[in-house]
C-alpha cells in the first residue's frame, strides 16, 4: 500500500471518528457564543503560556496558575463548555495516541 494512501485512509479515519464528530461539533456550539468563546480563549492562551513555561523548564506564575484554576471552575459551571473541554481532552488523546503509534514505528531511523 501506497503511504500516501494509508494516511488519506487514516485522515478519513479520524473525520469519521466519534471523537472528532463530537468535538467538531460542540466547537460549532461554543463558536456561535462570542463572549463564551472569547473566555475560554482566554483560559486556552494562559493555559498556553504556562504549558511554555513547563516546556522550557521554567517557573510557572502562581498568580496566573491561580487565575487559570479560578477561570476554569468558572466555565465549566457552563455545561456546554465542560462537554467542551471534556470531548477536547478525548480527541486529543486519540491524536496524541495515533502520534505515539507512528512515532513508534519509526523510532529506529529518528
Amino acid at each position: 500500500m501506497n503511504v500516501y494512501d494509508a494516511v488519506n485512509n487514516l485522515a478519513r479515519a479520524i473525520k469519521d471518528s466519534n471523537e472528532y464528530k463530537e468535538y467538531k461539533e460542540i466547537k460549532e456550539r461554543i463558536v456561535k457564543e462570542p463572549e463564551l468563546k472569547s473566555q475560554i480563549d482566554e483560559f486556552e492562551k494562559i493555559r498556553y503560556e504556562e504549558q511554555l513555561l513547563a516546556m522550557q523548564g521554567e517557573k510557572q506564575s502562581e498568580e496566573k496558575m491561580a487565575k487559570l484554576q479560578e477561570l476554569y471552575k468558572i466555565l465549566v459551571q457552563n455545561p456546554d463548555v465542560k462537554e467542551y473541554f471534556d470531548k477536547e481532552v478525548k480527541f486529543n488523546v486519540m491524536i496524541a495516541d495515533i502520534n505515539k503509534i507512528i512515532g513508534e514505528a519509526i523510532k529506529d531511523v529518528l
